[in-house]
């Protein structure tokens, strides 16, 4: 698991409209990854609601939200249209990248991605880790993450 202060690793999914998302691409502003186990199962469907009904707050203060689950692009297509979820869903199929964030629960019978966010700063270095979230308060999380580290920037600079 990637700890604060170092680079994030480098990732390139498809999103839900199949289209590959890269790591680069998310440079130069602030990133809320956060992984979690399926697709419109309860706690999912709470964290995930927690991040749509945050959006426009999490927006306002400059960071994008990704999901990253093993579900595929088309189930996570699905998922953002029923919920009408307003952020980007990657499809970590293999479990590479979960695996890479140490997100990656493979008991052989059963794989899905733990419930881990992680904050990466605009320079791509993670900024927070967060293990073992719960649903509820995954967006709140972040949003205090980024008070703090405002607050701390602001101390720094005086």
């Amino acid at each position: 698991m990637p700890r604060v202060g170092e680079p994030a690793p480098e990732f390139a999914l498809p999103d839900q409209a199949g289209m590959v998302r890269h790591s680069r691409e998310f440079r130069g502003r602030w990133l809320a990854l956060y992984f979690y186990p399926r697709d419109d199962t309860p706690g999912c469907r709470r964290q995930a609601a927690c991040f749509r009904d945050a959006h426009e707050a999490l927006a306002e203060t400059g960071i994008t939200v990704c999901g990253v689950s093993l579900d595929d692009a088309a189930s996570h297509a699905r998922f953002a249209a029923k919920y009408a979820l307003p952020f980007i869903l990657l499809a970590d199929t293999e479990g590479r990248v979960a695996a890479q964030y140490g997100s990656l629960l493979d008991a052989g019978f059963v794989r899905f991605a733990r419930r881990n966010t992680f904050l990466v700063d605009p320079a791509g270095c993670v900024a927070a880790v967060h293990k073992g979230v719960t649903p509820a308060a995954s967006a709140e999380q972040v949003l205090r993450d980024i008070e703090r580290l405002a607050r701390r920037q602001q101390s720094d600079a005086a």
